[in-house]
């Protein structure tokens, strides 16, 4: 089944968050959604979750599940049982729980940090344990809300690299929340440009390249440099954004074959 949202309009007292947003994905697919803040960015994934229901417009999805912001792991648990929590949720067991999360540790590169706090592992750590639980929740559809937007750069990028490489070997239709247009074009097969608020669809944009995607690939500066035009962002800006200055971050990021 694929997700829909059609003509949707959500609104909050007299602000109109989203007014005939309609936004598709196909099994598998990674849908980026991008805008200014304020947009209805996060409105809309609350949407596709069924944390919200539209004023107008239809919303089609299988079930999903959400990735807020902050990674909302509990301090006094383990990695191990944070990662797990979902499937306490479903009702597993404690120790069935544990041994589901510990099967994957190895391929999310947290093998040793088992027994680790939150308060003991890196922003990078934390956000592979929140991923980790949110796959975990067995859900068809991804929503992930501005996943790295608190790390620092360098941080953020190897991140984007680590994300492309797990939906590559764990199948899921995402739907990324970000303000990074760069972010967008390595790890998106479709960008949705969201205007400022009220959000309505600027634009959207087939990303048609091959993976592993690289920063500086000429193909990708032009997919970045037509969403920035098509955000309104000044020549000026978009300079001093160039993913020259990222390029030695993240070469390349590996990711999932075509849909």
């Amino acid at each position: 089944m694929d997700l829909e949202l059609t003509s949707v309009r959500k609104a909050y007292g007299d602000v109109v968050a989203l007014d005939g947003v309609t936004v598709r994905a196909a099994a598998n697919e990674t849908v980026a959604v991008v805008g200014p803040s304020g947009c209805g960015k996060s409105t809309l994934l609350e949407l596709i979750c069924g944390l919200a229901a539209p004023d107008a417009g239809t919303v089609s999805s299988p079930p999903a599940a959400l990735m807020p912001q902050r990674d909302g792991l509990l301090p006094w648990l383990s990695a191990l049982d944070n990662a797990g929590l979902a499937l306490r949720a479903r009702g597993a067991s404690k120790q069935a729980a544990r041994a589901a999360a510990h099967e994957h540790f190895e391929a999310f590169g947290l093998t040793g940090f088992e027994r680790a706090r939150p308060a003991e592992l890196s922003g990078g750590m934390r956000q592979r344990v929140a991923f980790l639980r949110t796959l975990l929740a067995g859900r068809p559809v991804l929503c992930l809300d501005e996943p790295f937007g608190a790390l620092d750069a360098l941080t953020r990028g190897q991140m984007q690299r680590w994300l492309a490489g797990a939906l590559e070997q764990e199948p899921r239709t995402v739907v990324l929340v970000t303000h990074d247009v760069e972010e967008a074009v390595l790890l998106a097969d479709r960008i949705v440009l969201l205007s400022p608020r009220p959000g309505t669809v600027v634009e959207t944009i087939e990303v048609d390249l091959p993976r592993p995607r690289s920063r500086t690939d000429l193909a990708a500066v032009e997919l970045r440099e037509r969403a920035l035009r098509a955000l309104g962002e000044p020549a000026e800006a978009r300079a001093v954004a160039a993913p020259a200055a990222l390029g030695a971050q993240v070469e390349a990021a590996p990711g999932r074959g075509a849909s």
